[in-house]
């Protein structure tokens, strides 16, 4: 039985990132480090720092990324890929070209006999009204034709820049801290749709870049997967366990 791996946040491409290529580098050598190992992997969200598909041009760069995603994927391997809120705009690029398996909302799915619910987790219990507005801007389709009547050479420019922002905004006051059980908004979110959804074994996160492996009930078990800036995190389930682990080059990996 093959391994299902399970990571996010990875944003590739951002300008507030130094040596880009070699982040890139580094996830890409992890996928060739666990291809043979896996029947499965899930990108949840946020894996591109801005991604904007139009019809006849995607965004440049991250040719190492998407050469392995197509390797990985002529293999045989599934690539799950969940939009994040920086990636929201893909459509059906990623599908078609690299043969990865497009959600662009939660999901809930069975895998090795056990339930997951699966989201990047954007929206999911946050009480931020600004946030709440931008993210339906983002995903009202009207306002995606306007954006992509922009010609690429400004509309990219503004997305990038403003991922920019947005990552440095995150990076000076740093990522909040786990909040608590009883603050931590994906937590109290789970905890909500738990009550009508008693059969879920694993609720899996990305988006709050912190790692967290809480279990809830004795059935439930609630995870938040960190990221791939700084972390390095990601999960494995072989079918009987489900672990959180961190990559370190040149180590061999689970």
């Amino acid at each position: 039985m093959k391994n299902v791996y399970f990571l996010s946040d990875a944003h590739l491409g951002s300008l507030a990132i130094d040596h880009g290529r070699m982040h890139e580098r580094r996830l890409v050598r992890f996928l060739d480090s666990i291809k043979h190992k896996a029947a499965a992997i899930y990108l949840l969200g946020d894996m591109f720092d801005f991604w904007y598909e139009y019809k006849y041009v995607v965004p440049r760069g991250y040719t190492r990324f998407l050469g392995k995603l197509s390797e990985l994927t002529d293999m045989g391997v599934e690539i799950h890929y969940f939009t994040g809120n920086h990636d929201i705009w893909a459509y059906n690029y990623l599908e078609q070209e690299c043969g990865v398996i497009l959600h662009t909302q939660p999901l809930t799915t069975e895998i090795y006999g056990k339930v997951f619910f699966l989201a990047h987790g954007d929206g999911l219990g946050d009480p931020d009204r600004k946030f709440k507005m931008l993210r339906a801007v983002f995903h009202n389709r009207f306002c995606q034709v306007l954006f992509s009547a922009i010609h690429p050479r400004w509309s990219m420019w503004f997305g990038q820049h403003w991922a920019k922002h947005s990552r440095l905004k995150h990076m000076k006051r740093e990522e909040p801290a786990y909040m608590g059980e009883n603050r931590e908004h994906l937590v109290l979110f789970t905890k909500k749709y738990m009550q009508t959804h008693s059969n879920v074994d694993c609720f899996i996160y990305g988006h709050r870049h912190i790692e967290l492996d809480l279990q809830l009930t004795k059935k439930a078990r609630v995870i938040i997967l960190g990221d791939w800036i700084d972390q390095f995190t990601y999960v494995v389930f072989d079918g009987e366990h489900l672990f959180m682990s961190e990559y370190v080059e040149g180590e061999s990996q689970p």
